[in-house]
């Protein structure tokens, strides 16, 4: 796997929209480095014989039953909303998409 450059790091802030400090930008330069070469340590382990699991923990009995509880009317949900409009009984969200 090539190295993990600066360059590299630069590339993923200007997606997520961050402005690095050059120190920040050295440490995710390491840190994400040594995070991509701990996967390929763990991505060279045989695991021949090993069954599939969804969960690291490998018990198969649920923790408790689940159990029915009422949760929020729609006044209550609305009431905490930011920009509510209540009377229609909708969220009111940020368009994402054109615009």
């Amino acid at each position: 796997m090539p190295a993990f450059t600066p360059d590299d790091v630069d590339r993923i802030a200007e997606l997520a929209r961050l402005s690095l400090t050059s120190a920040e930008r050295a440490l995710f330069t390491r840190q994400l480095a040594d995070i991509l070469s701990y996967a390929e340590q763990i991505q060279s382990v045989d695991t021949t014989g090993i069954a599939p699991m969804s969960h690291a923990c490998a018990r198969t009995e649920s923790l408790r039953e689940d159990q029915e509880r009422p949760g929020l009317t729609r006044d209550d949900a609305l009431a905490t909303a930011p920009a509510a409009d209540r009377q229609a009984g909708l969220f009111k969200v940020p368009r994402v998409l054109g615009g």
